[in-house]
């Protein structure tokens, strides 16, 4: 039982010593509450417009290089998968798409050959998007196979992963040299380096290996995957918000000029690439970095280019505009088309 502990007797006697009444002195006549302006100083904004930008970039993921149908039954595997599903993004209005291909047991896989047989139709229908893929060797002789996908000009991003995790139960090591390597051969070949960072210390490798180094050029385009298993986790909305703001601190306090592209991934998914949107960052959203639709619910996303959709939707109805494939190219330091 709650025991009233107030003083009754108290207020009883301010009933006979005043009318009840709230204290209101409005000291700005006219206004009672101007919203710009305090009546008491000349050109002062009391409530100044966010200095946030205007237009958000998003990337679409098509397959990536981890989950498969056993996850996901809607999962893009087989080329012809990839290429329909990419050429609905670009339909959907994508500005960018991320490629990864798939062997015929679909696994990832660095072949030319399957990278032209998706790409090539693509560019020639959608000249201005931007397509991305992870160039990331994981068997003998796909060291050349991602010199000739580069060298063909059929990527204009893709990311240096600085990273050394236990991705689910793999282990993903990018060694020091291997990183510091492929940056040099991506950023000669035209193509714009991506760093990809899973926890906050791949931010401090990519600053020791990439950046003091002077090897990277400006402007630093960033991409966050956290949340997927060995990253930063984020098993609820406070550690979410905790650990986006923990990364994007680190890297601000390494240049405040980054441009960061936060990942719709793992379980934070959807909610994730909402708060990165609220803070101005760009979104990638796709089936590469996850399975579900929402944090707290276990309905997968079914559709590429609906997941795209529903974003720009959020974007638009943030009063936010999407950006087109030339503005993110001139925010991430490539020539316009």
């Amino acid at each position: 039982m709650t025991v009233d502990k107030v003083n009754w007797a108290y207020i009883d006697e301010w009933k006979k010593k005043e009318e009840f009444k709230t204290i209101w002195i409005p000291y700005g006549l006219p206004e009672i509450v101007d919203p710009v302006n305090t009546a008491y100083a000349t050109g002062i904004e009391v409530q100044p417009a966010w200095n946030i930008p205007q237009k958000i970039a998003i990337s679409t993921t098509i397959t990536g290089a981890f989950y498969s149908k056993r996850g996901n039954p809607s999962h893009p595997q087989t080329p012809d998968e990839i290429y329909q599903s990419a050429r609905e993004a670009c339909l959907a209005g994508s500005p960018i798409v991320h490629i990864h291909v798939r062997d015929k047991d679909g696994y990832n896989v660095l072949d030319p050959e399957l990278f032209h047989r998706i790409i090539d139709p693509l560019k020639k229908e959608f000249p201005q998007t931007v397509f991305d893929g992870c160039m990331v060797p994981f068997l003998d002789g796909e060291w050349a196979n991602m010199l000739e996908v580069l060298k063909d000009k059929l990527l204009d991003v893709t990311p240096i992963n600085t990273v050394a995790a236990y991705c689910g139960d793999t282990l993903f090591v990018k060694p020091p040299h291997v990183m510091i390597e492929k940056t040099r051969i991506v950023q000669e070949l035209g193509c714009k380096p991506q760093i990809a960072i899973y926890s906050d210390g791949d931010i401090d490798n990519a600053d020791r290996y990439l950046i003091k180094t002077g090897l990277l050029q400006k402007p630093y385009h960033w991409i966050i995957l956290p949340t997927l298993p060995g990253g930063s986790p984020m098993q609820n909305p406070k550690a979410m918000v905790e650990g986006l703001m923990h990364m994007y601190n680190r890297i601000m306090e390494i240049d405040d000029k980054s441009v960061i592209i936060v990942c719709a991934a793992g379980r934070a998914s959807s909610y994730l690439a909402t708060f990165a949107v609220l803070l101005g960052l760009h979104i990638r959203v796709g089936m590469e970095d996850t399975v579900w639709k929402w944090p707290h619910r276990n309905d997968k996303i079914t559709n590429n280019a609906e997941h795209f959709k529903s974003f720009k939707q959020l974007v638009e109805l943030l009063g936010r505009d999407l950006a087109t494939p030339n503005e993110y190219r001139q925010m991430i330091g490539l020539p316009t088309k």
